[in-house]
């Protein structure tokens, strides 16, 4: 596997790359371009000096997150050729500069709902939750609520620009159904995979988050029935996963861990997000409250060394980042993604794979 740390890039950041080169076993960066707006071609110039500001850390650029879908393509709207042209173009223009995957969702207006930003655990630490009485019924007020509790920073998903207009963005899936997300994914995977295979560079769809409808929107890739249809729906290698564990997890229904080793032999995971939820309620399985906990396994609801050990006895190869760390030593930043809790996270999940390497 290769290890890597998601960085938004300097000028939404206030993490350096000095400082996440310091972080042991670190080999890559999962990079994005925040600013460029839903759609438009990725340029060349803005992807060079992207990956030149990197590779001068001597870390590498091999994964994108995200390249977001434009809403007409999952609604399946007569503009959506020309965004899917577009998403293309931008894969070509990644592969140029040596991206070899690209991590994207097919989530209907919002890529992820949390209850809280900065939710207080008893040892002090801030952290997301997510609390079902806590969620409105309208979204515009969650999205209010977001908006000023960011600590000054656009999150991923939840771009104001797009929904801004969020009114219309659910008149127009007001007629999109399960069925018909699903048949507009295959439409688009189908239009692009013979550049994603021209160019070597891979797809991986992240999960819903969470794995099941909220606001009436349909999802679409929220457990292993889902997963297995994707594949087989685009059979080809480049059509592949982004593996979220805690995303996975946020369905207790869902078993993780032979997710992780199925799909891991099938080839078809080619990233994964390695993190750890602790429920708030696990003496009731209908309730699906959570919280995003450190990493080890002691502090969370799932078994991280399970899971890390069913991708390594799956040969899983791929690309491999912690996510979702908690704010802690007074750090403050984009919710979710301090340095330093992450950076722990890195530590652990190196070393319990050493310890599978040097066991098996």
């Amino acid at each position: 596997m290769e290890q890597t740390f998601r960085w938004y890039g300097s000028e939404e950041e206030r993490i350096t790359l000095d400082e996440i080169r310091q972080i042991p076993g670190v080999k890559g960066i999962v990079g994005c371009l925040m600013d460029i707006p839903v759609g438009e071609v990725w340029p060349e110039d803005r992807i060079a000096a992207l990956v030149n500001q990197v590779e001068d850390k001597g870390l590498t650029l091999k994964v994108i997150e995200s390249v977001n879908i434009h809403d007409d393509i999952k609604v399946g709207l007569p503009s959506r050729d020309g965004y899917i042209e577009n998403y293309k173009q931008t894969i070509r223009n990644l592969a140029k500069y040596g991206v070899e995957c690209i991590c994207y969702n097919f989530m209907s207006v919002f890529d992820w709902v949390k209850s809280d930003l900065d939710y207080v655990l008893p040892d002090g630490s801030h952290t997301l939750v997510f609390e079902r009485r806590e969620i409105p019924d309208d979204p515009q007020v969650l999205l209010d609520k977001y908006s000023a509790g960011t600590n000054g920073f656009t999150l991923p998903g939840w771009e104001p620009e797009r929904l801004a207009h969020l009114k219309h963005l659910f008149e127009i899936y007001e007629d999109v159904d399960e069925n018909k997300l699903r048949e507009n994914l295959v439409y688009f995977l189908e239009a692009i995979m013979p550049t994603c295979e021209e160019c070597d560079v891979r797809m991986a769809i992240h999960p819903d988050d969470p794995p099941y409808s909220m606001f009436g929107l349909p999802r679409i890739i929220k457990n292993r029935e889902d997963l297995d249809w994707l594949c087989g729906a685009v059979n080809t290698p480049y059509n592949g996963i982004t593996l979220c564990c805690g995303s996975i997890a946020e369905e207790p229904a869902n078993d993780v861990y032979s997710i992780l080793a199925e799909f891991s032999r099938r080839g078809r995971i080619h990233f994964v997000h390695m993190r750890n939820i602790c429920y708030l309620h696990s003496e009731d399985p209908a309730n699906k409250d959570f919280y995003e906990s450190a990493h080890p396994s002691e502090y969370g609801s799932k078994d991280m060394v399970k899971m890390m050990k069913a991708l390594h006895d799956s040969g899983f190869d791929g690309f491999i980042r912690p996510d979702h760390g908690r704010m802690i030593w007074g750090e403050t930043g984009r919710p979710g993604y301090g340095l330093y809790d992450r950076a722990l996270g890195c530590a652990y999940i190196n070393g319990v794979w050493e310890a599978l390497d040097k066991l098996s």
